[in-house]
C-alpha cells in the first residue's frame, strides 16, 4: 500500500439502534458488538496495523437509563478479557475514580507503555469511561497515547464525541453507514484503500 495508517482509531457505534431493529431492548444491543471487535483487531493484525484504539464508553454515557450503563460496562470488560487473549500489548484509559469505571479493569488502567512496537504484536488501546475534559483536566492521562491517523466510526455519524481530541487533531475521518454489530472485514478495507488516496499535509 502507498500509505498505510499505523494507528487507527475505532468509534463502534450504533449497538441501541442495531437492538432495537432487531426486536431487542436498547441494552441488548451491546453484547454483539464483542464478536465485531475481536474480527477487526484479527484484521488490523494481517494487515500490518500497529496499533488501535477501541471507543468502549464516554463519562457521558454513564448518564443513560442503569440498565444500559451496567450493559455496556459488562460489554467492556468482556470485550477486553476476549481480545486480551489474541497477540497484542493491552492497555486501558479511563476514569477510574468513577464508580462508573468497572472494577474488573482496574489492573489494566495500571499498566505502563512499552517503549517501541513489537513485531507482529498490535497495541491496543481501550478507553473506558473516557472523557475529553477529564482527560485534560487531569494533566492530559492519554499522553502516552500516540496521533491517530485515521478514524472510522460505525453508525453514520459525522462527529467525534470527544474521541482524544489531541491525538485525531490531523486523522482523517472514515464514516461507514453500518451499525458496528453488522461489522464486515470489508467496511474495515475500505478504509484502508480510501486512506491510501487522501492528500495528507499537516498543515504544510
Amino acid at each position: 500500500m502507498r500509505r498505510f495508517p499505523k494507528h487507527i482509531g475505532i468509534i463502534p457505534d450504533g449497538n441501541r439502534r442495531w437492538a432495537q431493529q432487531n426486536g431487542l431492548k436498547k441494552e441488548g444491543g451491546y453484547a454483539y458488538g464483542l464478536e465485531p471487535g475481536l474480527r477487526l483487531l484479527r484484521s488490523a493484525q494481517k494487515y500490518g496495523v500497529q496499533e488501535l484504539t477501541y471507543y468502549g464508553f464516554t463519562v457521558d454515557n454513564c448518564k443513560r437509563p442503569r440498565e444500559q450503563v451496567i450493559a455496556f460496562s459488562k460489554a467492556c470488560t468482556d470485550a477486553v478479557k476476549m481480545i486480551e487473549k489474541e497477540n497484542i500489548e493491552l492497555y486501558v484509559i479511563g476514569n477510574t475514580d468513577s464508580p462508573c469505571f468497572p472494577a474488573e479493569l482496574l489492573p489494566y488502567a495500571c499498566r505502563r507503555r512499552q517503549p517501541g512496537y513489537q513485531k507482529e504484536t498490535v497495541r491496543v488501546n481501550f478507553l473506558v469511561n473516557y472523557g475529553w475534559e477529564w482527560d485534560m483536566k487531569n494533566g492530559w492521562v492519554s499522553e502516552e497515547i500516540p496521533r491517530i491517523d485515521m478514524v472510522i466510526r460505525w453508525g453514520g455519524m459525522c462527529r467525534l464525541s470527544g474521541f482524544l481530541p489531541i491525538q485525531t487533531v490531523y486523522a482523517d475521518f472514515y464514516i461507514i453507514k453500518e451499525l458496528w454489530p453488522d461489522f464486515q472485514e470489508k467496511q474495515f478495507t475500505d478504509a484502508l484503500e480510501w486512506y491510501q488516496k487522501q492528500d495528507i499535509t499537516l498543515g504544510g
